[in-house]
């Protein structure tokens, strides 16, 4: 990580006290740290301290005419590897969803071609409020990566979750981002790319998906997502820029990636399709293999009153079968293509078939009958097919099958390309 540059851009809010302490490490690992202080942030951290820490002038003013003669806010948006909002506050966040320009902060990031990420700080109510749930699904659509906010106790005396995320979490958060994107993470002695995926880019679908049946029911599945988060994280840390297509989870998102955010089976498709080209994909998405043919615009109520409720039929189709549909494209096939298989019944024999019937080159399958325990838990006990014969992989946890099957894709797409060479 050493002589990367970092662009800080601090936020008002009291955790802008933090951000002292995230100079300070930033310069032990030998980044290069500037820092825009915001109007509200300078109402809690002082511009000679983070001039100090920093060994750098600090950018305050759009219109200050020395900055702007010596070094201009487009200037500082192109010289930062990474920028970074840490506290970005809701008024911080709204500005920045809707493509506001009018100070300094704003104007940098609407000018920047870099990944950026936010470390949201601010009250419970605020960070769980409609409007703020809003603009952070546009940032996160428009491909701003997150870290946190955390659960805890706060300044003004409540509790909930909207802490902004401690330090060494921002500092992993940023390894992995560094290590994600282009070249910015670079091996000290070769001058290689770091991380067996280094340069390559991983799409993986994860969680349930909700097909809807009325405005208030859905049809749906018990996916936790916890295995496809698992590889997303790992896929970051092995150095491949990762596209993450999830379904409604309850876990964080993870920094360092690109996140869409889907809650049916055609826009999950729809988002996969549009993540193309990738060198792997990986999709362990629980999608739902039919919807209903209409969805009620209104509530469906079981009868009239004094009426006898009578059966409900629902007309169902099938959704798009998304493992298929990129396992047999013509253009833009990823190099790499693996399905999951999750099977109560007959665990290899109905995962062969799938590995057979769909066209992906390997099925990661497992048993998620009760008796497996599977959904939802931290464990996994799987069968890797490869086209030979299947692998009986013993209990891991989802990170440790998760990191063994990257490494795995990793050698098999670089002999593909010793092959082709």
């Amino acid at each position: 990580m050493n002589g990367k540059n970092i662009l800080l851009i601090i936020g008002g809010g009291i955790a802008a006290y933090k951000s002292l302490d995230l100079i300070r490490r930033l310069k032990e690992r030998g980044m290069n740290v500037r820092v825009i202080l915001t109007g509200s942030g300078a109402e809690f951290v002082t511009k000679m301290s983070l001039s100090v820490l920093s060994g750098q002038a600090v950018f305050e003013d759009l219109f200050d005419p020395l900055n702007e003669a010596e070094i201009g806010h487009i200037e500082l948006s192109r010289q930062a590897d990474l920028i970074v909002i840490a506290p970005a506050t809701a008024n911080l966040i709204a500005r920045a969803a809707n493509g506001l320009a009018d100070d300094l902060a704003t104007t940098v990031l609407l000018a920047t071609d870099k990944p950026v990420l936010i470390a949201p700080a601010m009250n419970v109510r605020m960070w769980e409020h409609k409007a703020t749930r809003r603009n952070m699904a546009t940032l996160t659509s428009d491909g701003i990566h997150t870290v946190g906010p955390d659960e805890g106790d706060m300044a003004c005396g409540e509790y909930g979750e909207g802490r902004m995320a401690e330090v060494p979490e921002i500092l992993a958060a940023i390894d992995g981002l560094i290590g994600s994107f282009g070249n910015l993470r670079t091996e000290q002695r070769s001058g290689t790319l770091a991380g067996p995926l280094a340069g390559r880019h991983v799409l993986i679908t994860a969680g349930p998906t909700r097909e809807p049946i009325d405005p208030v029911r859905y049809i749906s599945n018990i996916s936790s997502g916890k295995q496809g988060y698992a590889l997303a994280r790992k896929a970051r840390d092995l150095g491949a820029e990762v596209t993450l297509v999830t379904g409604p989870t309850d876990i964080r998102k993870p920094a360092g990636m690109k996140i869409i955010e889907v809650e049916t089976a055609r826009e999950m498709e729809s988002a996969a399709r549009g993540a193309l080209p990738a060198d792997i994909a990986i999709l362990t998405a629980a999608v739902a293999d039919w919807r209903v043919r209409t969805e009620a615009g209104k509530k469906i109520k079981k009868a009239k009153k004094g009426q006898k409720a009578k059966p409900l039929s629902l007309d169902l189709v099938e959704n798009p079968d998304i493992l298929k549909t990129l396992s047999n494209l013509k253009n833009r096939r990823p190099e790499l293509v693996i399905g999951f298989a999750a099977e109560t019944d007959k665990v290899l024999k109905n995962a062969k078939t799938k590995l057979k019937g769909k066209g992906c080159d390997w099925i990661v399958a497992n048993d998620v009958s009760a008796e497996g325990g599977v959904m939802g838990a931290d464990t996994n006990t799987v069968f890797l097919l490869t086209g030979e014969e299947p692998e009986s992989w013993p209990e891991l946890s989802k990170e440790e099958v998760a990191e063994r099957l990257l490494r795995r894709a990793a050698s098999k797409i670089s002999g593909l390309a010793s092959a082709a060479e």
